[in-house]
Parts: C-alpha cells; sequence; structure tokens
C-alpha cells in the first residue's frame, strides 16, 4: 500500500535515523545494536505496512488501543486542517468553537455528567482527577478526606502521581518513592481468586475486601475511589457480575467520589455503549478518557465530572483559592476537539457501538473455539473489541505460561502478518494474557484473520 512518497534510499536513511536517535516507548533497545527498529510507515482501514513494505493487520489499534475507527480517515484529517487554519491553538482560559461543539456532544451521550476539562493525554487527565478531589478535601473536610484507592492490577498512567495509583507492581519498580495517599484495594479477578467463591458471591467479597480497606484507613480520611470498568494492562479483566451496583452503594455509603478511568474502555470500545461503565448503571463523579476519543488522530484527553464536583469549585467567589486552579498548556489545541467530534459523527453514522458488539462476540465464540484446542489458554475474557486470552502451563493449577513463550506467540503472530499484544511489565509474573483489540471497523473476516494467526502461533509455540 505504499504510496511511492518515500524512495527506498529515504526509508533506509529514516530506520538508520530512527536506531541513532529515537528513544522507543516501553522497548528494550539493545537488539537495535544489530537489528532494526520497526518503522510504520503507513495504515489504511485495519492495515498497517512497515519499511520493508510488509502488511500487518493491526489487532491492538496503534499498539495502545487508540485508532478505533482505523486508519486513513480523510474527513478527520481535514477537520484537523481546517481548524489548524482558522484558529490552531488558544489557552483554556478561553473557549474555542470545536472545545465546545465536542464537550456538548460529549455530554449528550453520558446521562448525569455535565463538564469537560480538557488535557493532551490520559495520565495527565487522571492527575485532573486526583487535583480536584484533594482541593475537594481541602474545601470541604479540612484536608482529612485526602486518600484516594487504586485497584490492584489496574493502571492509570506513567506520571509519578499517577503511578501512585498504579496497581501495576512492575510498571512501578525503579521508580519511586511515590506520592503518599494512595491506598491499594484488592482486584476482582475471579480466576485468580482470592475467595473460593464464585459469580455474585465473588463480586460481593471483592467489595467487601475495598470496605475492609476504607474502615481500616478511616471512612473519614477518603476522598475517592478509582478503578477502570475493565482492567486493560493487567490482564484484561471485567468484573463479576453484581461488583458494580455494589461499588455505587459503598462509595454512596462512605461519601467517597468514585472515579472510572475510561482512557482504554471509552468511546465504543467495549461495544453497545459509549463508556465501559455504562454498561453496568453506574454513576461516577469523574470520568477520564484518552486514546480513542480522537483515534489518535490528534491527541486529546478529558477529565469529565458531574455538575455536583463542579459546582464545589464556583460557590465562593470571594475566596482566591475557590475556582480549580490548573491548567494544561496543549489542552488549549483545537486540532483534538474537531477530530473528537469527526471521530464521534463516524461512530454514529456507521454504526461501529453495534459492530462492536458483533465482532466482539465473535471475537469471543473464536477464542473460546481455540481455548478447546488449546490447553494452554486457561481463560478468555473481555467486552466488545477488548479481548484477552490467558496462557498457562497447567490448567489445574493456572501456573502462568513462560513470559518468553507468551512473547513468541507475539512474534508467530508477526511472521503471519498480524500485530497482537500482551501483558507487559505490569504483574510480576504474570505477564501471559494476550490483549485483542482491533478497530471498531473490524470485519468477520478480519476476527478470523486475526483468530487463525493465533491458533498457528499456538501450535508453533506450545505443539
Amino acid at each position: 500500500m505504499m504510496d511511492g512518497t518515500l524512495s527506498p534510499n529515504d526509508i533506509s536513511h529514516v530506520v538508520d535515523a530512527d536506531r541513532a536517535h529515537v528513544w522507543h516507548h516501553l522497548t528494550q533497545h539493545k537488539p537495535f545494536e544489530t537489528g532494526e527498529p520497526r518503522v510504520i510507515i503507513e495504515g489504511k482501514g485495519v492495515r498497517v505496512w512497515d519499511q520493508h513494505g510488509k502488511d500487518y493487520l493491526d489487532a491492538v489499534s496503534g499498539g495502545v488501543w487508540t485508532v478505533n475507527v482505523g486508519y486513513g480517515r480523510e474527513s478527520i484529517a481535514n477537520a484537523v486542517r481546517d481548524q489548524l487554519v482558522k484558529l490552531p491553538y488558544f489557552a483554556g482560559s478561553a473557549g474555542s468553537v470545536p472545545g465546545a461543539l465536542f464537550a456538548e456532544k460529549l455530554i449528550s451521550k453520558m446521562p448525569g455528567m455535565t463538564r469537560v476539562y480538557q488535557t493532551n493525554s490520559g495520565s495527565e487527565a487522571n492527575e485532573k482527577a486526583f487535583k480536584m478531589v484533594r482541593q475537594i478535601a481541602h474545601k470541604r473536610h479540612g484536608g482529612k478526606k485526602y486518600k484516594i484507592l487504586y485497584r490492584d492490577r489496574d493502571y492509570h498512567g506513567s506520571t509519578l502521581a499517577t503511578m501512585s495509583a498504579g496497581g501495576q507492581d512492575e510498571r512501578n519498580m525503579q521508580y519511586g518513592p511515590f506520592a503518599p495517599g494512595f491506598v491499594r484495594v484488592p482486584h476482582c479477578m475471579e480466576y485468580r481468586a482470592q475467595w473460593d467463591l464464585s459469580g455474585e458471591a465473588y463480586a460481593e467479597a471483592s467489595v467487601n475486601a475495598i470496605e475492609e480497606v476504607i474502615l481500616a484507613e478511616g471512612a473519614d480520611t477518603i476522598g475517592a475511589l478509582c478503578l477502570e470498568p475493565v482492567t486493560a494492562g493487567g490482564g484484561v479483566i471485567p468484573a463479576p457480575e453484581g461488583y458494580w451496583p455494589r461499588i455505587q452503594e459503598l462509595c454512596r455509603k462512605y461519601d467517597i467520589l468514585l472515579h472510572i478511568d475510561e482512557v482504554v474502555c471509552g468511546v465504543g470500545r467495549t461495544g453497545s455503549e459509549w463508556f465501559g461503565y455504562q454498561h453496568y448503571g453506574v454513576e461516577p463523579d469523574f470520568v477520564t478518557m484518552a486514546k480513542g476519543v480522537a483515534s489518535g488522530y490528534a491527541a486529546i484527553a478529558c477529565c469529565v465530572t458531574s455538575e455536583r464536583v463542579f459546582e464545589m469549585f464556583k460557590d465562593d467567589d470571594t475566596d482566591p483559592l475557590n475556582y480549580f486552579r490548573d491548567i494544561s498548556t496543549f489542552g488549549g489545541c483545537t486540532a483534538g476537539p474537531a477530530a473528537a467530534l469527526e471521530n464521534m459523527r463516524i461512530i454514529e453514522d456507521e454504526g461501529l457501538l453495534e459492530n462492536t458488539t458483533r465482532m466482539g462476540a465473535r471475537l469471543m465464540d473464536n477464542l473460546r473455539a481455540l481455548q478447546e484446542h488449546h490447553a494452554v489458554i486457561g481463560d478468555v475474557r473481555g467486552v466488545g473489541l477488548f479481548c484477552g486470552a490467558e496462557l498457562v502451563a497447567d490448567r489445574a493449577t493456572k501456573e502462568p505460561a513462560a513470559e518468553k513463550q507468551v512473547a513468541q506467540v507475539v512474534g508467530e503472530c508477526g511472521k503471519q502478518g498480524v500485530i497482537i499484544g500482551a501483558t507487559n511489565r505490569s504483574v510480576p509474573g504474570f505477564n501471559n494474557t494476550l490483549c485483542f483489540s482491533p478497530a471498531l471497523i473490524s470485519t468477520p473476516d478480519d476476527i478470523d484473520e486475526l483468530s487463525d494467526a493465533v491458533d498457528k502461533a499456538l501450535s508453533t509455540v506450545f505443539g
């Protein structure tokens, strides 16, 4: 598909420049001393092309669950171009046309939420929520109700504050010490059960365990509970049935603000609903999002709040500290909301929420069929086009498959022209879940190509 804009010599120079000067994310660079880094040159639909002209089915939407509407969307690029010519930027202390229209459109999809604070990354969006919680603690609770609860295996970003709320220990190693006031609560992963229970009984035990932490810390010290609707990098973990209503009850019982991190799950990834939490009838106080908000066509993230939260920052205009004294420089970029508006239009007009539900069901069915033929697949789980297959050395003991073998499966899929993911430097000893998140435009043929590649890769690695 490469369009010839760059000649082979140009590509060689690009690869050399990359090897010499680019510091890649999540990557050990030692192999590049003798080999090449991968450079992605072009994308169209669900496929991308590398520097050698090899094409791949991208089953991880840009590597980190981002390009929800697929590659090559000229209408988004045109919306961004037109907006940049008119006004590329003005600080968020003033408004903009795309900023206002996007906020209106977004809120129309989020009953109970009313205010949009634009930032430039998911980590930053979560930090804004944390800062709001801390300021509310000082304004309303004498500074005492400042602690933020976060869940084991959940991930909320890569800054020091968001890593302080990071439930993936391997990601945090060598980056401490961390900020005080962040308290971990147990995960709700039924496959790795902490109690000899299942279903709603397991959900109840999981929430009871959170309540025990609240009581041990002192409910009057807890300001917020921050959770992913589906744990992403910690293993693609949906909560058991009955978990979320009890979480809501718990937060209301102890006057704890509920912060839902939709950085991965938001904007259609889970199918049928715009956001993951909407599957479960939850009424959050904060919802943070990034990645699929503009499908990677422009940098944009948001911290969305209820009016209840917003009102706490304007109830006394005689107090010079009463408002949210924060700014995100690139939260003032207009390309983000311009791209996000067109991204939402595409999702609506092309019925991508419904397609995600259908293709997600097909992917789960295919993975379950693979589970019947490959003993190494211990568990299959997911919602919409956000699915995982946990690999184990022994189904009875659930001993995790070796990380090197999991990486080999990813590599074998790559050889077949399919890019998949795997939990990466997340939970020590448990980086053993294959991750799948193809674009919301995926077709049955795409899903079957992905499944077939996994089937062959498992046979190659495990026999």
